[in-house]
């Protein structure tokens, strides 16, 4: 069984939806039902939310809020940012067979009160997610993304090779996959960032329409951080390098940070405008998180 968790901007509620999902007593029966298994964040309308399916993740937990009686967290996992928003409906129809099955659609939203946390079959979960993600799945993205032959395995290149109907069977297969899911990572970044490295200003792109910069995680996945693009930055090679062990890091107000007793005097050049903030997305909705930053500078501070 899968599940739809509704998420709406500036609800109330407690939520960081890549780690936890915060919801009052009455849905607590059916979330704790969809520990284990995976659920799609959907926004409604309501609050300027987009009207569409946004994410997926997978519930592992569910706890007690221990400072507000009658409400608890959903613990999350493996969250990750479809390629475009999917609006809830496809050629007329809507992606949930319950709301499909609704004689009267102006009744959907009625029929949808008190249920901001519900389950959904299998096969509408996988429909959905197959959608979300068809941007990084589509064969013509391969070279962009480093889903090519020459970057993947014989596993990852299994999935891509099948039709969708046989993707969506195999859905959960590919949301774990990790060549897919930095490939969805990388592009979210790379194109908030118009392909330019955030610090040298530096733009390449070559064949197959592939960035030459590369989507760096702010605070790595390996330490527990989200694949979202707020914890990313599109930097190029020798930078990434650099970023990644913590030789070069981030101000709160986005400029850089060097550890010069450490960085090769022949790669200082490419910091010549360290006071400067560095390159940004256009949407400041998509910067670098905060927290994220000041995670990274703590390890930087200390090497």
């Amino acid at each position: 069984m899968k599940g739809i968790f509704d998420t709406k901007r500036d609800s109330g509620y407690k939520d960081e939806i890549a780690f936890r999902y915060h919801f009052p007593k009455q849905y607590r029966v059916t979330a704790e039902r969809l520990v284990g298994d995976w659920i799609i964040y959907r926004e409604p309308q309501r609050n300027g939310g987009r009207r569409a399916y946004v994410a997926t993740a997978k519930v592992v937990a569910i706890e007690d809020d221990p400072e507000k009686s009658g409400h608890a967290y959903a613990v999350m996992t493996e969250y990750q940012e479809f390629d475009e928003p999917v609006p809830f409906v496809r050629d007329g129809r809507y992606w949930e067979s319950s709301l499909s099955s609704v004689s009267d659609p102006s009744r959907v939203g009625a029929s949808l009160q008190g249920k901001s946390i519900r389950a959904i079959p299998d096969s509408d979960f996988a429909a959905i997610v197959r959608a979300g993600l068809a941007e990084t799945l589509a064969a013509d993205n391969a070279i962009r993304l480093e889903l090519d032959p020459r970057h993947i395995d014989d596993r990852t290149q299994e999935l891509l090779d099948l039709p969708p109907v046989e993707q969506e069977r195999r859905i959960e297969q590919i949301l774990l996959n990790r060549k897919i899911r930095e490939a969805s990572f990388r592009r979210k970044v790379c194109d908030a960032y118009d392909s330019r490295c955030a610090i040298t200003g530096l733009r390449i792109v070559n064949g197959g329409g592939k960035s030459e910069a590369q989507a760096a995680h702010i605070w790595s996945v390996a330490d527990g951080g989200p694949d979202v693009i707020q914890n990313g930055l599109a930097l190029s090679a020798t930078v990434h390098w650099l970023f990644d062990r913590h030789l070069i890091s981030l101000t709160d107000d986005y400029r850089i940070l060097v550890s010069h007793n450490k960085v090769p005097s022949e790669l200082r050049t490419l910091f010549a405008k360290q006071m400067d903030r560095i390159h940004l997305p256009e949407d400041a909705r998509l910067w670098p998180h905060p927290a994220y930053v000041a995670r990274h500078r703590g390890r930087f501070s200390s090497v």
